[in-house]
């Protein structure tokens, strides 16, 4: 890793390239997009990659800061929470004589964006002229990692020719109409929001600087401050920024005491110390989890990007709060959290960052009382999840949108889509593989999966041929609505309910106390359980012994055929291209679906059948959803379909990267990065979790010379790096483990690297241990 810039040169560039991603040049059709790519955020406190001093911007695309868990929901029918953004604290102009110094970014190449990867920050570089002098303004900009209610602004003003009088004023956005200011006196600003009565307190500290000498500011005509002096040319001066948010409901009546004293506080240790601070907490979260290709740099950026942007996104302290689908980058889905959290980000959170993992799932036991209401309000037992959920748990899925078409069309998600009970259920499991955290197990865990395995229980009809049927859902492919016996939820419900199972019996065994009493409280006996176990075995699969083909739902395999090659030029979805009516009767599939059930449950299926119905149902995915291409990606690369799972990488890298389409106004799509992720890992290096350790089944592609990735698992941290014929694994720290490879497996003792020859036999393994 190269090295830092030394903290007297803050505005310097990582050296090395890879760590970079940059846009140089301003383009208006992009640039709302490239504000989501280049966001900064850190769980808590999200900014959107705005250029400063382009007043243009606001009209392309509004600036945002976003405050995680700030909801609200209008005083109209219908309406649903929506995470209400917080005042722009980055705002600035400079004003000489000639009048403001807008810059007009179309005519100026040298406009610069570079999203430091490294370091965990953004640095923008622009310049602004007039008849009297022309300015050169650097940019360093952060939310911390380290204090994650802090953010930071520094500026370096450089008089590249002329002289001049200039203007600094720095000020804040209008508030959200959400958000109505009640405290109006000296200190920080505090607003509350209008229904949910979130409070939401912000102090600001400003100070610019010349020569090394703090500057004193003019009359008070922004709650930032404005500063005016005499610039010559050859002048440099710094302007610096430390905002600190608090966000708190009714009950914390200190808010704005306690806001304003971190605000102090930090303004007396200095922004070298913040930004110190800051990078080093953020170099640990990369050196936990960066993954290194080599061989292949759009393959390394793609999945650098995606790392960048997963350990921006989470917050491990507050488990109040969980990963929306455009994390905190944008706008877009009001702020929602989806099963994308649970299905394409867990896994990245286990295996590199637990503590966060363990925060999002602590999300869901807290609102399971509303799972729970759902469920019973519906006429079923256990937990029913919320397909959209915001800050309470309660079901926050719109009723209606309007299509492509402009008709209202009705949402029904939030009541069909049932798996995400299931999901969230997978993601616990998935926590309990990775970690063996017991406390959490017992005291949350169980109780999840046991809840949500008595709603499937409940929700599984016994009919009169015997089998119990789930009707009236909606799986993964959303372009068909209110079917029957959806191959991916029922494989999921009975997972879960097996899971449930296992679970109570591991509970009676290990921690009897602690089962009798979760046991009672949930009025769970031994004839309920057997229930249970009835159901798990008697659950319509779709799977037909004689083929080893799952049908997606009952009646899929009736419905027209169509070649989704004759449409590959196409530059929107399938439904919009077919229509909506004619898409629900064909077998076009919006996103990976019987697929993504294969990918989940790896261990459940043969790899006779996984291939079988990979090759049957991959032509006919038209992809319309940002999740679809990782999940084909994944099941590709594990049937060592190496050629095949790379474009799948590539064009999943692509939908928050690539420039061709401007098509993430409303954030970068997180599941998507979890995606790139969960396919360079559990894909090309084939991890997976056993009971008793890791196991790899490694296929990287050919262009890739290397593979190298950091995984925690139970306490330990290990590196794994693989290359073309060999594949190196180091136990860093923690007690011996057991590793598996291609069914064989390797004791691995802390310091003692394995290599092991993946181009001959096993037998000389243990040789090759130093």
């Amino acid at each position: 890793m190269t090295r830092n810039p030394p903290p007297d040169n803050e505005f310097a560039p990582t050296l090395d390239p890879a760590w970079r991603l940059e846009a140089l040049g301003y383009d208006a059709l992009r640039e709302s997009s490239r504000q989501s790519r280049f966001a900064l955020s850190n769980g808590f406190l999200g900014v959107r990659g705005e250029r400063p001093f382009i007043e243009a911007d606001r009209w392309v695309s509004p600036s945002r800061t976003l405050v995680a868990g700030l909801f609200d929901t209008a005083n109209t029918p219908g309406a649903v929470p929506r995470l209400v953004p917080a005042p722009d604290w980055l705002r600035v102009r400079l004003i000489s004589p000639g009048g403001p110094m807008t810059h007009e970014p179309a005519g100026d190449p040298s406009h610069a964006l570079s999203l430091d990867m490294q370091r965990g920050l953004l640095q923008t570089t622009c310049h602004h002229a007039n008849a009297d002098i022309s300015l050169r303004v650097r940019e360093l900009r952060l939310v911390s990692v380290s204090r994650r209610s802090l953010g930071l602004q520094r500026l370096r003003i450089d008089v590249l020719e002329g002289e001049g009088t200039v203007s600094l004023i720095a000020g804040i956005g209008s508030a959200d109409p959400a958000l109505i200011a009640f405290d109006e006196e000296a200190g920080p600003r505090v607003w509350r929001t209008c229904q949910s009565l979130w409070r939401l307190a912000m102090a600001l500290s400003n100070s610019l600087t010349i020569d090394g000498v703090v500057q004193p500011e003019g009359p008070a005509t922004t709650p930032g401050g404005t500063w005016t002096w005499s610039a010559p040319c050859g002048q440099s001066v710094t302007f610096t920024r430390l905002v600190v948010f608090g966000r708190g409901g009714p009950e914390v009546e200190d808010l704005a005491t306690e806001t304003k004293d971190v605000c102090d506080q930090v303004t007396r240790l200095g922004w070298r110390a913040a930004l110190a601070a800051h990078e080093a907490a953020w170099s640990m979260r990369m050196a936990a989890s960066d993954v290194v290709i080599e061989g292949d740099p759009a393959a390394q950026q793609a999945v650098r990007f995606a790392v960048f942007h997963l350990n921006s996104a989470a917050n491990p302290d507050d488990e109040t709060v969980s990963i929306a689908a455009r994390a905190l980058t944008g706008d877009d889905y009001a702020g929602h959290v989806f099963w994308d959290t649970e299905i394409f980000l867990i896994p990245f959170y286990c295996l590199t960052w637990p503590e966060a993992a363990r925060a999002l799932l602590m999300y869901r036991f807290h609102t399971l009382g509303e799972a729970r209401a759902k469920a019973k309000r519906l006429g079923w037992r256990g937990a029913l999840y919320a397909w959209e959920s915001a800050d309470t748990g309660a079901e926050a899925t719109p009723d209606h949108t309007v299509g492509p078409d402009r008709q209202v069309l009705a949402i029904l998600c939030g009541m069909q889509e049932q798996h995400i009970s299931a999901d969230v259920a997978w993601a616990v499991w998935q926590y309990w593989m990775a970690t063996g955290d017991e406390a959490f197990l017992q005291d949350a865990g169980a109780e999840i999966i046991l809840e949500t395995a008595r709603f499937w229980e409940s929700r599984a009809a016994l009919e009169a041929d015997g089998r119990r049927h789930i009707r009236g859902v909606i799986g993964p492919d959303e372009y068909h609505e209110t079917i029957d016996d959806n191959a991916f939820t029922n494989g999921m419900a009975r997972w879960n309910i097996e899971r449930g199972l296992e679970i109570a019996g591991l509970m009676q065994s290990r921690w009897p106390d602690h089962w009798a009493e979760l046991a009672g409280r949930l009025d769970l006996g031994p004839d309920e359980l057997d229930c249970w176990a009835e159901a798990s075995r008697t659950i319509e699969t779709g799977l037909n012994p004689d083929t080893g083909l799952f049908e997606q739902f009952e009646g899929y395999n009736g419905l027209e055929t169509i070649e989704l090659n004759a449409y590959a030029g196409r530059s929107v979805p399938m439904d919009v291209v077919l229509g909506r009516d004619r898409t629900a009767r064909s077998q076009v599939i919006k996103q990976a679906d019987v697929v993504a059930l294969l990918a989940l449950l790896p261990e459940a299926y043969s790899t006779g059948i996984v291939e079988t119905n990979f090759d049957h149902y991959e032509p006919r995915c038209g992809h319309g959803s940002s999740l679809s291409t990782a999940m084909h990606g994944l099941v590709a690369a594990r049937l060592g379909q190496t050629e095949r799972a790379l474009d799948l990488f590539q064009r999943t890298g692509t939908i928050d990267l690539g420039d061709d389409k401007a098509a993430i106004a409303g954030g970068i799509h997180i599941a998507a990065q979890g995606g790139v992720w969960m396919m360079a890992v559990l894909g090309f290096a084939g991890v997976s979790l056993r009971d008793d350790g890791v196991a790899l089944s490694p296929c990287i592609p050919q262009e890739w010379t290397a593979l190298r990735i950091p995984l925690q698992w139970r306490g330990r941290r290990l590196s794994i790096a693989i290359g073309a014929g060999s594949i190196r694994i180091l136990l860093e720290s923690g007690e011996p483990m057991t590793v598996q490879l291609r069914a064989v497996r390797y004791g691995l003792e802390q310091g003692r690297a394995l290599v092991i020859d993946l181009s001959s036999g096993p037998a000389d393994a243990a040789a090759a241990q130093s």
